[in-house]
């Protein structure tokens, strides 16, 4: 995570100045060309460290800048950012870690911001509080899994019922008795009588009355 800086002052050279050698460096860095806005900022974002001028709208419109730094809940480095020499007893009261004069050699200035933001962690440590700005972002809750579905039986299962009740008709079919057809006796041609049956045919003898 980058480490971001507000940066206050109202020269608009001396603001692009030090933000393009602030980012080349691999910080984070928010501008604001006025008291005003800056404390403006330092309420809407968090920074790790504010670099602000003093004699803006006024001559101690830095210190109002200052302060808003001071009240904020995540304890940001603050650098008082001036041409005019203050006594380190002021600068102190005025509650900035550490006084910047320019024009400054930049690597010079650079070394110095990282000395003071290394000696701020160690303050706020030992106090036991952490700056807001460098904290990680919380990590994402785990998406719990949806339960798998169950498997939808396919619709080819009554279709194989079907073709089984089916089978077991053709089954029923097959096994039904088959009538049989009565059987036709063959009517038997009676032959004829030959002359000699005829003959020892017994006749019946008529009575007299």
């Amino acid at each position: 995570m980058k480490r971001r800086i507000l940066l206050v002052d109202d020269e608009v050279a001396v603001l692009l100045t030090l933000k393009a050698v602030l980012e080349i460096s691999g910080f984070d860095v928010d501008t604001a060309a006025s008291a005003r806005e800056g404390v403006s900022k330092l309420h809407t974002r968090e920074y790790q460290m504010l670099i602000t001028d003093m004699r803006m709208e006024h001559d101690v419109a830095g210190i109002e800048v200052i302060k808003a730094a001071r009240s904020a809940t995540y304890h940001p480095a603050v650098a008082l950012l001036t041409a005019f020499p203050v006594a380190e007893e002021d600068w102190q009261e005025m509650g900035a870690d550490q006084l910047l004069v320019k024009p400054m050699h930049t690597r010079i200035l650079l070394q110095q911001i990282e000395d003071l933001i290394v000696s701020h962690d160690r303050k706020l440590a030992a106090l036991g509080l952490t700056p807001e700005a460098t904290k990680p972002a919380p990590k994402p809750a785990a998406k719990k899994k949806a339960p798998a579905k169950k498997a939808v039986a396919k619709k080819s299962a009554p279709k194989r019922t079907a073709a089984k009740k089916t089978a077991s008709a053709k089954t029923a079919i097959r096994k039904k008795p088959v009538a049989k057809k009565p059987l036709v006796k063959k009517a038997v041609a009676k032959k004829p009588m030959t002359k000699k049956a005829a003959k020892t045919k017994p006749t019946r003898r008529r009575t007299k009355s």
